[in-house]
């Protein structure tokens, strides 16, 4: 998620309840800003794509999977580009962002949405987990750049023994929860592993900076 050093241009920018959120062109590629914070570009992609593919390999098929946060599209493209999932269920917050796939993020996303197994919902990921009685195979959350740094405040309850123990609780049984990170976190490590099951290590060298890191905990 390195940023990119060519000028950028803001195509749309808007306000909504936790701050300003903008969607800025550079070159070929597009970024997204958060309150004035880098969040994530469209030229990689590659851990956010093992995140997914990691977590399908380990469960079978047909598969339910659930994938908090949307980003530019790489986690739910990498979950329909594989025949593994009978539905893939994505829950975004912004309600900008989901639009932005329609008119902007489309080709970086291979048109995910638009496969009839896909189902965007526009809510709270924490909120939502709490309301919900589906379960799923996979879970799969990209939703920030990792348990030690959030994006909103709100989301740090994800990452905690309390938001571990309602993840597992959406777990079926076998069922792994996929975590991204953008550094290795040894504490949410062991917290994984005592809430939810064995947990898998597996790092993805950047161009600067320290690998990112996806943890599998597999459901006992």
């Amino acid at each position: 998620m390195g940023r990119m050093s060519e000028p950028a241009t803001v195509v749309e920018r808007v306000r909504t309840e936790r701050g300003e959120l903008a969607l800025r062109s550079c070159g070929d590629h597009y970024e997204i800003i958060s309150n004035g914070v880098f969040l994530m570009d469209t030229r990689a992609g590659a851990s956010e794509r093992l995140l997914v593919r990691a977590a399908l390999e380990a469960v079978g098929a047909p598969a339910r999977v659930l994938i908090g946060g949307l980003g530019v599209g790489f986690s739910v493209a990498e979950a329909a580009a594989s025949g593994r999932p009978s539905e893939i269920v994505v829950v975004e917050i912004e309600d900008a962002l989901i639009g932005w796939h329609r008119r902007h993020l489309a080709p970086y996303s291979a048109h995910a949405l638009d496969d009839p197994r896909v189902r965007v919902v526009a809510d709270d990921l924490v909120g939502w987990l709490g309301r919900t009685r589906s379960t799923f195979d996979a879970i799969c959350l990209d939703t920030d750049n990792g348990p030690d740094w959030t994006v909103f405040d709100h989301n740090a309850e994800l990452y905690g023994e309390p938001g571990l123990g309602l993840l597992r609780t959406r777990l079926n049984p076998g069922g792994v929860l996929a975590v991204w990170s953008a550094a290795a976190s040894p504490g949410y490590a062991a917290r994984l592993a005592s809430v939810v099951g064995p947990v898998t290590e597996l790092r993805v060298e950047v161009p600067r900076g320290e690998p990112d890191v996806i943890y599998l905990a597999r459901r006992a």
